[in-house]
């Protein structure tokens, strides 16, 4: 019933534009955005036709005999537009393990996009992955989560810390002091966690001249000097921070309570939430309860990032 071809570059251009006319794909799921990364990953990204026209992409690498949808990503199963079935999915999940169990797969690691980026409702893939592929849940993060047209009181604390912010003159701001920026949060990483950002600075600066409007950079400064902040992922439904950290006296001043007052509570979005991220360890598995609770205290509360695996 489908044509199941996998991804080259020759279509990078029709790629992107299903991935910017469907109804759960994000710019993440962009090939400018995908590829930043591809020497680090075996790219098997798939793509779907039916009746010679493309009816929905997996982004996928490989790893020996393991698919992954996409280790590299956030998240990344399947990627639909408005005019997807629940029968049309349970087909094609069929003759997915059919093929990958033909290219010498024996096992498939799959991300699906949480619900709230979802433009239209799309779930099909997560009715399939039982009903047909008998997957389990390896992985299930707990996200934070602002509804934006219908906020959650804030803890006292964090008005507090808003005030101390202010009356040390702290201000708030979006930035363009990448650099500044990211050596608050690299010094961070690495002395608290002996861990670096996801992205380099070189990537960061990449992606961002590649998505302007969707990758953007908010700084807490003092006598300008960056004291903490925040890099967000603006999609269609959501804002989501990718980056939080502050040094140490920005810490000492509250400015993360600064920044996200103003976030939430002087910026307009057109999106539905503002998603602070996960907070979580091994695979889901130890909640951080003071990076957690520093959310909820913003009103943030739970949505969760799911990995399943199954068999082939």
């Amino acid at each position: 019933m489908f044509d199941i071809i996998r991804y080259t570059p020759d279509r990078h251009d029709e790629w992107n534009l299903f991935v910017a006319q469907s109804k759960n794909g994000t710019f993440l799921l962009d090939r400018r955005y995908m590829d930043y990364h591809q020497d680090r990953f075996e790219d098997y990204s798939l793509m779907f036709y039916l009746d010679g026209k493309l009816y929905a992409l997996l982004p996928a690498n490989s790893e020996d005999t393991v698919l992954w949808s996409h280790r590299g990503l956030t998240y990344g199963g399947l990627i639909t537009d408005e005019h997807v079935t629940a029968a049309r999915t349970r087909q094609l999940f069929i003759e997915l393990n059919d093929f990958l169990k033909q290219q010498g797969f024996l096992r498939v690691i799959y991300k699906s996009v949480p619900h709230i980026f979802h433009r239209l409702p799309s779930e099909e893939d997560l009715y399939v992955l039982t009903s047909v592929c008998n997957a389990r849940i390896i992985d299930r993060s707990i996200s934070s989560t602002v509804v934006l047209s219908q906020p959650v009181k804030w803890h006292r604390d964090r008005k507090y810390g808003i005030n101390k912010a202010f009356r040390h003159g702290v201000r708030v701001s979006e930035s363009g002091d990448w650099q500044g920026f990211w050596r608050v949060l690299e010094f961070n990483l690495k002395h608290k966690y002996d861990a670096r950002p996801v992205h380099t600075f070189q990537e960061i600066t990449l992606l961002h001249s590649r998505f302007p409007d969707h990758i953007r950079l908010f700084t807490a400064t003092k006598d300008g000097q960056v004291l903490g902040g925040t890099v967000i992922y603006v999609t269609s439904e959501v804002i989501h921070t990718q980056y939080i950290s502050a040094g140490m006296e920005g810490k000492q001043l509250r400015v993360i309570d600064a920044l996200f007052d103003y976030l939430l509570h002087d910026c307009e979005w057109n999106a539905h939430y503002f998603d602070f991220g996960t907070s979580n360890e091994d695979d889901g598995r130890v909640l951080v309860e003071p990076l957690i609770y520093q959310k909820e205290g913003f009103g943030g509360r739970g949505i969760c990032y799911d990995w399943y695996e199954w068999r082939l």
